[in-house]
């Protein structure tokens, strides 16, 4: 095999990337941006203006919290969320979790750090948790898509992922046909500490998607009972502030 660009290019012709959205073969010049410039105006990135406890954007200049956060509080400490859940990306999520399209997670990891790094940075995350699939379901699938993105954020952030820390010990029901009590209820003592505790001050959960935050509440609530003292999420997807 060949080396330098040469060697790139035809390493590239024999494994080339696809845009996340449309599936076409990107150009080689595009092959690190995960996405063509076409399908790349069809992605909407949450904008500055967003809730300071879930990250959700925010409809009304000014505001500091959502509608949902203004309603219920939370355990984790602070979330971010890199995509609004509209549109294309919805097939590319559906893809991404039960598909097999383990490819997209380093264009989202990516994207993930680039937009996120300083403000994960800033918090001294010291490990990064994604959130932990009930074992016989990932059996049947055959991966945790949360694991994967988890995986290339912390590629990309040089920030260890720890798998081992939190075990889904229930397996719960989906989560996107109940209301927010019954997704409490749903996840009540779904997660347990594997180990005898937790040595981390502050922790990064991540997932897939982002509603209401009942996932991540569990989550974290099981990290705070075992010691740590932060914990902050973030989803690759969230909804729209409703």
């Amino acid at each position: 095999m060949k080396t330098g660009r040469d060697g790139k290019e035809e390493m590239y012709l024999l494994y080339p990337k696809v845009c996340i959205l449309c599936k076409k073969v990107l150009p080689f010049c595009n092959r690190k941006k995960g996405v063509c410039p076409s399908c790349k105006e069809k992605l909407r990135f949450v904008g500055e203006n967003r809730c300071r406890i879930c990250g959700k954007e925010l409809t009304v200049p000014l505001e500091t919290r959502c509608k949902d956060c203004k309603a219920h509080a939370h355990q984790f400490d602070a979330g971010r969320s890199l995509l609004l859940y509209q549109g294309e990306i919805k097939t590319a999520m559906y893809k991404f979790k039960y598909s097999n399209a383990r490819y997209m997670a380093d264009f989202f990891g990516k994207a993930a750090a680039n937009r996120y790094g300083d403000w994960i940075r800033h918090y001294r995350v010291e490990a990064i948790i994604p959130v932990p699939m009930y074992p016989g379901k990932k059996r049947s699938r055959g991966y945790n898509q949360a694991e994967v993105f988890a995986k290339a954020l912390g590629k990309h952030l040089k920030i260890p992922v720890r798998s081992d820390l939190v075990e889904r010990k229930k397996n719960t029901v989906p989560q996107k046909c109940l209301t927010r009590e019954q997704r409490k209820e749903n996840l009540k003592n779904a997660f347990k500490i594997k180990g005898h505790g937790v040595k981390l001050n502050c922790v990064l959960i991540v997932d897939d998607i982002y509603t209401t935050g009942s996932t991540m509440d569990a989550v974290a609530k099981a990290l705070k009972r075992y010691g740590v003292e932060r914990v902050l999420c973030l989803t690759i997807c969230i909804g729209a502030d409703t």
